[in-house]
C-alpha cells in the first residue's frame, strides 16, 4: 500500500515483514499544462524538459551525482534510466527514473537527495500531474508518492531524500521549491535539508 507523503513527512524503508528494502526506484512523471487561448490550438502542446537527479552525500559533502549526463554513480549503486525531453502523455508512468541499489551504496554515503529541475526554464505553473514516487524495485510495489501541487513560479524542486537511520534507510519528502536549470544550481538549496 502506497503512502501519499506531504512535505516533511518521513517513512521507514522496510518491507511489511520487517526486512530491509534492497533496491528502490525514484520515479518522476509530468505533463505540460495545456496552453490557453486561441493560439494554443495553432501551436499545440509545449515541450517541457524536467530532469531528475540524485545527489549523493557523505557527512554533508557532495561525493557524486547521477543525472542525464552522468547516468551511473562512480560506485555503480545508483543508476539513471535516461533523459526524457518532453514529459508524459498522461499515462501516469515514470518519465524518468533513478534506481538505487541500497545494499551496494558505500557505507560512507549517508544521504541521497532527489531533485527535479526544469532544464528548459519553464516554471512549475506550466507543469501538471507532476509526481515523485518511491517503488520497491524487486516487487514493483509503490511505497510512497509525493505530488507537486499548486504549480508556482519556481523552476526546480528538492523532492525527497533517502538517508541512513540505524541499520536501515528512511525516506523523507522535502518538497522545497528552488530555482535552477541544473542540479549544480540547486546545491545551495539542498544544504539546509541535509
Amino acid at each position: 500500500m502506497s503512502v501519499n507523503l506531504g512535505k516533511g513527512q518521513q517513512i521507514s524503508l522496510s518491507k511489511s515483514d520487517g526486512t530491509a528494502l534492497t533496491s528502490v526506484r525514484m520515479g518522476l512523471g509530468w505533463q505540460a499544462a495545456p496552453r490557453k487561448g486561441f493560439l494554443a490550438k495553432l501551436t499545440g502542446a509545449r515541450e517541457i524538459d524536467l530532469d531528475a537527479s540524485a545527489v549523493l552525500f557523505a557527512a554533508g559533502q557532495t561525493t557524486d551525482v547521477v543525472f542525464f549526463q552522468h547516468l551511473v554513480s562512480d560506485d555503480g549503486s545508483v543508476r539513471h534510466t535516461g533523459d526524457n525531453l518532453t514529459g508524459g502523455a498522461g499515462t501516469g508512468g515514470d518519465d524518468e527514473a533513478v534506481l538505487v541499489d541500497l545494499a551496494r551504496v558505500p557505507a560512507h554515503i549517508d544521504q541521497i537527495v532527489f531533485t527535479v529541475n526544469s532544464f528548459t526554464g519553464q516554471t512549475f505553473a506550466q507543469v501538471q500531474n507532476a509526481f515523485c514516487r518511491l517503488v520497491d524495485e524487486t516487487t514493483g510495489a509503490e511505497l510512497a508518492r509525493y505530488t507537486l501541487t499548486g504549480g508556482g513560479d519556481h523552476t526546480a524542486q528538492i523532492m525527497a531524500k533517502v538517508h541512513r537511520s540505524g541499520g536501515g534507510w528512511q525516506m523523507k519528502a522535502i518538497g522545497a521549491p528552488a530555482t535552477g536549470r541544473t542540479f549544480q544550481d540547486l546545491l545551495p538549496a539542498i544544504t539546509p535539508h541535509l
